[in-house]
């Protein structure tokens, strides 16, 4: 849509119709030149905001291809990342506080131009991004000179659009140094690698024989040479990071989950398997969309690229796209710290060790791996949906990590857009990502509201072999809190719930 044509009318109409009026203050010059400005503004994917996140994207499955998926490393960094942003496109706004960049004035309103927010939107982002994603730093420094911009240009004088976005990455680095994510492996108790565990965590199963069946128990990966490995457990300690939002990260916690030996168990993996014996091309394109394959961005990642759809589909400024991935991010990375409390404090089980327990010798139908199909097997031989690279994830099921963040995501695009729609859809090959030798014709797998998307993504994970249904409705459950709560403060944040001080405690 040419929004120039269909608003300089209006506008023109608008701005002499101001000038007829016989009050006494009549508007300036520098009026209509932001009213024409208004006008021109790039929208969706020409936005400046939009771009950078399609570089954090980038950085994100380069990320995944470099040190495989770590869904809540990447969570963070794409919550700061969007808070970078955020923070100095504040200074530009009339009314918006910033997270981090404290003590930095407004620009005055003659200069809240949007070349000025384009620019220090894009010295946030950029020094964020290159702080993280730092491997990657060259396709971000190409990127700003894409933009016209000077990507050695450090400067912190804050009477600049480009010292408030290097300021707004500074502060926010030096201010999540020392966050409990262990990003330098400095933490007391680290090896020195980065996000090294320095809580000693231990399984309480080896990984060749269960102990505890309520407690989770590591299962073996084959790399591409065919060998086996223990890939442990991922960031145990991931529920003592310090969260964005939130007061702290068991705000929230869920109550247990099912355990041995209780009727609701006992369904639940059933379920599981029946579920699973009954993939229908649909379900299994779906289970491997929301798992995603080689350069994967994660759930937190698959909500910033929805959030762009909705960027697209709405046709977005820079001031409404900032808004969005800050608080559609900030939700991503505080749901990952409280779902690791909930995976972490429970330790529970996965439907792997369940169905292998419950059913032993007893003959079910099941899928036999790549290339066979669903078969008849024994209970002990059940695998979930999944390729030998990825064959369980390596953590603790209660509560599941996508039903956790795609239920809290589409809970924030919801009280964003003030409308469940969504309307994306997407073709997918049924198979391509797990059996590549046995695929079905393309389908197409449609996302009609925000609640049903995060509700397929919760239960995708149900029918892959993940997790059972209680990990779902618990994930599901905690998630939408997260976001109910980060709303709250993201109005405050931005002016609408009155004046006063940032409610998060620095």
């Amino acid at each position: 849509m040419n929004f120039k044509r269909l608003f300089l009318p209006i506008l023109c109409i608008l701005f002499f119709g101001l000038m007829g009026c016989k009050e006494q203050s009549k508007p300036s010059v520098n009026m209509a030149d932001n009213l024409m400005a208004m006008a021109d503004e790039p929208r969706g994917k020409d936005n400046v905001a939009y771009q950078w996140a399609y570089m954090a994207l980038e950085g994100t499955a380069m990320d995944t291809d470099r040190f495989k998926p770590r869904p809540t490393v990447t969570s963070r960094y794409l919550g700061l990342i969007c808070t970078a942003m955020f923070d100095a496109w504040t200074r530009f706004d009339e009314k918006a506080e910033p997270l981090y960049l404290k003590g930095v004035e407004r620009f005055p309103e003659n200069k809240r131009t949007l070349k000025n927010k384009e620019i220090a939107v894009s010295y946030a982002a950029y020094r964020a991004l290159k702080e993280y994603y730092y491997s990657d730093s060259t396709m971000f420094k190409e990127k700003m000179i894409a933009l016209g911009l000077d990507p050695d240009n450090r400067s912190k004088d804050v009477s600049t659009p480009e010292g408030v976005g290097n300021l707004a990455a500074e502060m926010i680095i030096n201010a999540r140094k020392n966050d409990g994510s262990n990003q330098y492996g400095e933490v007391e108790g680290s090896n020195g690698q980065p996000y090294f565990d320095y809580t000693n965590y231990a399984p309480v199963n080896d990984i060749d024989k269960n102990i505890d069946l309520n407690r989770w128990q590591p299962k073996y990966f084959i790399d591409e040479e065919g060998n086996k490995y223990n890939p442990g457990c991922l960031t145990p300690y991931w529920q003592k990071v310090k969260p964005l939002l939130l007061e702290t990260a068991d705000q929230f916690r869920p109550g247990p989950p099912p355990m041995v030996g209780s009727e609701q168990l006992e369904k639940e993996v059933q379920e599981v398997i029946d579920l699973q014996a009954n993939l229908t091309p649909e379900n299994k394109a779906l289970v491997e969309f929301m798992r995603d394959g080689p350069k994967s961005v994660q759930q937190a990642g698959h909500w910033l690229k929805f959030a762009q759809d909705v960027s697209t589909r709405d046709n977005h400024t820079l001031d409404q796209d900032v808004k969005m991935y800050f608080l559609v991010e900030s939700v991503a990375m505080d749901a990952f710290i409280s779902c690791w409390d909930s995976k972490m404090y429970y330790d529970y089980t996965r439907p792997y060790a369940l169905v292998h327990d419950y059913y032993q010798d007893k003959v079910i139908k099941a899928w036999g791996g790549p290339d066979k199909g669903m078969i008849e097997m024994k209970g002990k031989d059940w695998r979930p949906y999944s390729p030998d690279a990825f064959l369980c994830p390596p953590f603790p099921s209660y509560v599941s990590g996508h039903s956790t963040i795609s239920g809290g995501c589409a809970e924030a695009l919801r009280l964003f857009t003030g409308d469940e729609h969504f309307g994306v859809e997407v073709e997918l090959v049924p198979g391509a990502l797990t059996e590549p030798n046995n695929l079905d014709d393309p389908v197409i797998i449609k996302f009609p509201t925000f609640t049903e998307t995060a509700e397929m993504a919760g239960i995708s994970r149900v029918m892959g072999g993940y997790h059972i249904q209680a990990d779902n409705v618990a994930g599901l459950e905690l998630g939408r809190q997260v976001a109910r709560h980060h709303y709250k403060k993201y109005l405050e944040l931005i002016g609408e719930n009155g004046k006063g001080e940032s409610p998060v405690s620095q």
